[in-house]
């Protein structure tokens, strides 16, 4: 008998994964995909060099990734840096004057400039774009709901309307838009606002065939912490019905995925960022990875 030839078998495994993708690159050839870039995969190299990867791998093979980006971890290290203490309230970061020019200027010249360049260096363009580019986003302030009343938060909002026109050039030309979210008030006043709910605001604008908003857990937990209560798939009733429930940091990413699917996008996806290449995972493979949400 003739000893199997181990380099034969891993051919045969990546023709079989090869074959495996035919049908999702039948299903999502030519679509827009939104993907929220965030977590641990926003500071480990490695991880964001797998990311571009993929991002530079969907466009190729005629999906139309759109990437949406916030910066916590950089901003605060920004700020700390010019001696600006951060500050939360109920989870959201309490932005001043002060603090949204270093907001703006860290997402825009720094995180969107990086990942752009780490796309191109996989193969692709890109075009970067923030919420006030061409009327993007518009926002409205916000204040956090408590027990005890409204909490200032500053100059914090949420998208209220989109403009797409600027992220379809940039598809229609072949490119990855890279987003950063700030955005401006109908009076020019410029707002930090939330990059989970922006890419859903933008989902829905863009008519895509999914949103996934990468985080750093595997999935949504129905129970947290009990690590059995992990849910692979959730409607959107069921889903509404358990936001309440969750943990903080967890809401803002399970309400983009509801609004994304309630606005239209079939499939709203939580994806365990820390996992390379884990966007190609949930979009190639039967099983798929992370938390699906649909109707």
């Amino acid at each position: 008998m003739i000893p199997a030839n181990p380099d034969q078998a891993l051919a045969r495994i990546k023709a079989e994964t090869l074959i495996e993708s035919l049908d999702w690159l039948r299903e999502f050839h030519g679509r827009i995909v939104v993907v929220k870039f965030g977590g641990n995969a926003m500071v480990d190299e490695a991880l964001q060099t797998a990311f571009a990867q993929d991002m530079a791998y969907l466009r190729f093979v005629g999906i139309k990734p759109v990437v949406v980006h916030g910066g916590g971890p950089q901003i605060t290290a920004r700020l700390s840096e010019l001696g600006i203490q951060s500050e939360f309230k109920h989870g959201f970061r309490y932005t001043d004057e002060q603090t949204i020019k270093v907001v703006r200027d860290v997402l825009r010249n720094q995180v969107s400039k990086q990942l752009a360049e780490l796309i191109e260096a996989s193969g692709a363009q890109t075009v970067v774009l923030s919420g006030e580019d061409d009327n993007l986003f518009r926002a409205e302030k916000v204040t956090a709901s408590t027990q005890e009343g409204e909490v200032d938060l500053g100059l914090v909002g949420e998208v209220r309307t989109v403009n797409p026109r600027s992220v379809l050039q940039a598809i229609d030309a072949g490119k990855i838009p890279v987003i950063s979210t700030v955005a401006p008030t109908v009076y020019g006043e410029l707002l930090n606002v939330n990059a989970d709910l922006a890419a859903s605001s933008l989902a829905v604008a863009l008519g895509a065939e999914k949103l996934m908003v990468l985080t750093d857990v595997p999935g949504l937990y129905a129970d947290w912490p009990n690590l059995d209560s992990l849910v692979s798939e959730i409607t959107v009733s069921e889903l509404r019905e358990l936001i309440p429930a969750l943990e903080s940091g967890m809401i803002p990413k399970m309400q983009a995925c509801l609004e994304a699917v309630e606005g239209g996008v079939p499939k709203a996806h939580i994806i365990d960022g820390r996992q390379p290449h884990s966007i190609l995972l949930e979009i190639f493979t039967e099983s798929g990875v992370g938390t699906q949400v649909t109707n």
